[in-house]
């Protein structure tokens, strides 16, 4: 486990909203947990139960004004296999479902080392992060398949807080099959 700052001024140009801008100098950081995963999938839902948490785990201090594109970059500081060119990071966040006992997780953009996406100037804030969700990202090459479909990447999966339990467990649930995934909507109550 690492742990580093992001500590780039707040953004400027066109894509960069007043409303989102946080003045770095005056506010004070949020811990962001990563979690990396080099295979190209994000980590199986059921690596986050149990109060369990996947091995690679790379603690950053941010703001909610951080973009994918920043994250991306600090990532690839501890990750000297992700600084090839066409490296693909998709970043999904994982967090517990207001409604049941369980984490969800809900794909939020990509980027690809060394090419401009329409994600990279995304934020965390406009991706509705919430202090205390964890970021999973999936890593893969260059070489590896193209780029998932929209429907794929709307996708949200659910697995129990506490774990399975019973005989209506995430993995019971989860077949492996990207196509069978329950509520594909994030419930939580947000006030936008």
């Amino acid at each position: 486990m690492s742990s580093m700052v992001a500590n780039q001024s707040a953004r400027s140009g066109p894509m960069a909203n007043n409303e989102d801008n946080v003045d770095r100098e005056k506010k004070c950081p949020l811990l962001l947990r990563v979690f990396i995963n080099t295979s190209g999938r994000h980590y199986h839902l059921s690596e986050y139960s149990r109060g369990n948490v996947p091995s690679k785990e790379v603690q950053i201090y941010t703001w909610m004004d951080a973009t994918l594109k920043e994250l991306t970059g600090l990532v690839k500081e501890v990750n000297q296999d992700a600084r090839k060119p066409g490296t693909r990071f998709e970043f999904a966040l994982v967090f517990p479902d207001a409604r049941n006992p369980m984490y969800r997780i809900r794909e939020i953009g990509m980027t690809i080392n060394g090419r401009k996406e329409p994600d990279d100037m995304k934020t965390l804030a406009q991706s509705r992060f919430q202090i205390g969700d964890f970021l999973d990202v999936a890593i893969s090459s260059g070489n590896g398949p193209t780029r998932e479909s929209d429907h794929d990447r709307s996708r949200s999966d659910r697995i129990p807080l506490g774990g399975g339990g019973g005989g209506s467990s995430a993995r019971s649930r989860y077949n492996g099959d990207r196509d069978h995934f329950g509520d594909r909507r994030d419930r939580r109550d947000r006030p936008y």
